[in-house]
């Protein structure tokens, strides 16, 4: 064989082996599904982002309603870590009921008197 034919053969064999690796890194995997808790956490940390942006929110408000989501997160994902990466039941409920209570704070921080 001569080496033109050699080195044809072996830049289509790597094409051939190359082609998979890069349609798996240029593929958009689908996120896996959030939980609620999670899709929620995300919901209030937009409103919170969104009352920033458009002067609703104070600093001191913003770095109350922060702080408030970052114990409410830090208690799921120790929870998490205490049952194998799931919530019970009654620790959803209790998720919950923080979640409904900083949503209530959200709304009343954005919709009261003071501007930044």
């Amino acid at each position: 064989m001569t080496s033109q034919l050699k080195n044809a053969l072996l830049g289509a064999a790597l094409v051939m082996l190359a082609i998979p690796v890069v349609a798996q890194s240029t593929a958009t995997p689908d996120p896996a599904p959030k939980s609620e808790v999670g899709k929620r956490q995300e919901n209030q940390q937009d409103r919170i982002a969104q009352g920033v942006k458009s002067g609703q929110l104070t600093a001191g408000e913003t770095a109350h309603l922060e702080k408030n989501q970052a114990r409410i997160n830090k208690e799921v994902r120790n929870d998490r870590a205490a049952n194998g990466g799931k919530l019970t039941p009654q620790e959803k409920a209790q998720v919950n009921r923080q979640q409904n209570r900083q949503s209530r704070q959200i709304y009343r921080d954005k919709h009261n008197a003071a501007k930044q």
